[in-house]
């Protein structure tokens, strides 16, 4: 038995361009400085963004991470100079590279969401800091909220 299947038509399908519930463009955002705490020479930035359903998006992106290597990242309350309580761990960073850049960001998701709606509009009152782990002990951290100037925001 010889089965032979044509078609002369090819049916084009058109992409959906509707984002899914919550979704779609961040454009407000704060951006605070993260500071080597060791040798490591670990730095960067942590970024809060506000989403479409008013989420707080929290994007960590630090230089001088060991490839595959993983790093806790917590939001702690004080400053980054005074011992504080956890607030949240947010996902753990994984140390990449790409380019002869190497870098390390929230390995789980590119973001960790805060699904507390009031959260991005106190974050100017926030008394906290956030700080990066290598084999418990403080590699980078920086302040963040009350306790430091947003390095960028809109």
């Amino acid at each position: 038995m010889l089965l032979i299947l044509a078609s002369c038509d090819q049916e084009r399908l058109e992409p959906v361009l509707t984002a899914a519930d919550g979704g779609g463009k961040m454009t407000s955002y704060t951006a605070y400085s993260i500071g080597t705490e060791s040798e490591t020479d670990v730095y960067g930035r942590v970024v809060f963004w506000m989403d479409a359903a008013g989420r707080t998006q929290v994007q960590v992106s630090v230089y001088n991470t060991e490839v595959g290597s993983t790093y806790p990242v917590s939001l702690i309350s004080g400053t980054s100079a005074a011992a504080g309580s956890e607030l949240m761990a947010l996902y753990d960073l994984i140390g990449k590279e790409s380019n002869g850049l190497v870098f390390g960001e929230l390995g789980e998701s590119k973001f960790y969401t805060i699904t507390d709606t009031s959260f991005y509009d106190a974050l100017p009152e926030l008394d906290a800091h956030i700080s990066i782990f290598s084999s418990g002990a403080i590699i980078a951290s920086g302040d963040v909220g009350a306790n430091a100037e947003p390095v960028e925001m809109n």
